[in-house]
């Protein structure tokens, strides 16, 4: 009987440095997903399929072409995390805001148009070598959630299987 308390009490502790842990990169890098698990091979070979990626909440002001930034995509499950190849402004609701062209350095061409929220989608027409213009997805500065900080290789197969398989 005695055996079953330890078991229960050493249970406790996991949770509550799992979920101390997970507060604490919240509160230190300034964002709700401090932590995402790399799920296509796009962004090869800097990040791969399982690996971790820690990230940083950031102002959109400071994304400048060659950062990997994360965002949303309206209408995807999971988060979109590619690298910034062109800064271009976007008019929603008559203001101006910054936009992101990106793509996954595994990929040849852009992100297509980007959904907006309030209907409508955002492009950017540009030329890409060897394939002509291109209308390129641009994801407005308010839908970008953090900027990529460094990487944990291949920590996430673990979840990243059991998510797939159950």
């Amino acid at each position: 009987m005695e055996e079953w308390k330890k078991d229960v009490a050493w249970l406790l502790v996991a949770l509550i440095i799992v979920l101390g842990l997970e507060y604490g990169l919240r509160l230190a890098l300034h964002t709700n997903t401090p932590l995402v698990i790399v799920i296509s091979g796009s962004m090869e070979p800097v990040f791969y399929k399982g690996d971790v990626v820690v990230l940083k909440g950031v102002n959109p002001d400071s994304i400048h072409v060659g950062n990997v930034i994360v965002y949303k995509r309206p209408g995807f499950e999971y988060p979109i995390i590619h690298r910034v190849r062109y800064i271009g402004t976007l008019n929603l609701n008559g203001k101006t805001e910054r936009c992101f062209v990106t793509w996954g350095d595994n990929n040849p061409v852009p992100d297509p148009a980007y959904p907006l929220k309030n209907g409508g989608y955002s492009s950017i027409t540009m030329y890409i070598k060897g394939f002509g213009y291109y209308d390129a997805g641009c994801v407005p500065a308010s839908d970008v959630e953090a900027k990529a900080v460094f990487v944990i290789p291949k920590v996430g197969w673990i979840p990243l299987w059991l998510r797939e398989h159950l």
